[in-house]
Order: C-alpha cells, then structure tokens, then sequence
C-alpha cells in the first residue's frame, strides 16, 4: 500500500512540476512543428548555433502585433551570431479563426517575417514550456549538445510603444551570453494576451 501511494505521490508531483513548465537552466526538449512555408522546423534543425529565441506568438494580439517589427529586428541582429529567432503561434484557431494556419502564412507574407513562424497544432509545445502570454520569450543557449533555458520573459519594458523602451531584457540576455556570462536579469514577467485554449 506505502509503495503505491509513492508512485501516485511521484506522478502528482511530476505533473505538477510539467504544468509549471522550463525554468532558467532547464535543458529543452525538441519539437517539429509546422511553418507557414509547408515545411517542418524541428529545435534540432538548429544544433549548429549557439542557441535559439523562442517566441510564443500569434496573429491577433495586440502586444504580439506591436512587437513584430522588434522580433523581425532581433532576428536579423543575432541571428549571424548565432541566436535565430523560431515564432510559434500557440493559439487553438477554432477558439479564435484570425489565428489560424492560413492566417498565419498571410501575417508572415504581409510583415516580412525572416524566421520560422510555426503553429503548435494540438497545443502540445507550449505547455511544456509553461508558456502563458504571447508574446512570451524563452531564450535558449546550446550547452554540451543540448539547448538550455538562459532566459524567459519579456522582450524589454513597452509592451506597446517601442519608444518607450528603456530596458532591452532579451536583447540584454542574448549579449551577455555571447559574452560568455550568465543574463541579469534571467527572469522577467512577460506581458500580453493570453494563450487561447478550449
């Protein structure tokens, strides 16, 4: 009897630590998921940089859409260094349409977007992250072979108004670990809407 209420306290205890999601020095785990080219993008496709920038995303939501031209930014400043940017839209489309896959691919095409802007069909990744808001980032450095969590949170302190910004946390994040030093802050509160789910 002890034996069986110890698995079903470690089964407890290990869903509620899944539902929490990656905290900072977690190592990630990899998925595949649909781009809005057709084609899959897997974390592993990126195991020749030195990390990735995952950004939860989407179509319709305000902080999501006065972010874009920041994230495109990002992108293209530390992609050659070694951090591409990888969007994954994590919305259910049947509880809001303007987030579906072919919404997506007309967003990506109308902005310009120049990395992978992927949808978590099924909603299976972003749980595991312990994503809640979009935007929300989850900065990722390659440690021995494996993709480690350096940073979740925020992009910076406007969640509207890019002139407002006076602190760039992911930015920062990013800077620090090319610089071989660990981010400061590694963890920030990240603003926006909330992930739809049935």
């Amino acid at each position: 009897m002890k034996r069986i209420q110890l698995i079903l306290a470690t089964l407890l205890l290990s869903s509620v630590i899944l539902a929490q999601g990656y905290k900072v020095g977690d190592v990630a785990s990899d998925f595949t998921l649909k781009n809005v080219d057709g084609k899959m993008v897997s974390l592993s496709d990126y195991n020749d940089q030195k990390g990735a920038i995952i950004i939860f995303t989407c179509n319709h939501c305000p902080f999501s859409v006065a972010y874009e031209d920041r994230i495109i930014a990002l992108d293209q400043k530390y992609k050659k260094k070694g951090f591409p940017v990888i969007a994954i839209n994590p919305n259910d489309p049947q509880v809001y349409a303007e987030d579906s896959y072919d919404n997506m691919i007309i967003r990506a095409k109308e902005k310009g977007f120049t990395f992978p802007y992927v949808i978590d069909e099924g909603q299976k990744v972003f749980p595991v992250y312990g994503a809640t808001k979009t935007p929300h980032v989850y900065l990722l450095q390659k440690v021995n072979n494996v993709f480690k969590v350096a940073y979740i949170g925020a992009i910076d302190n406007s969640a509207r108004d890019e002139s407002m910004v006076s602190k760039t946390y992911l930015a920062d994040a990013i800077d620090a670990l090319l610089k071989g030093k660990q981010p400061t802050p590694a963890l920030t509160k990240a603003v926006g809407c909330s992930i739809k789910t049935k």
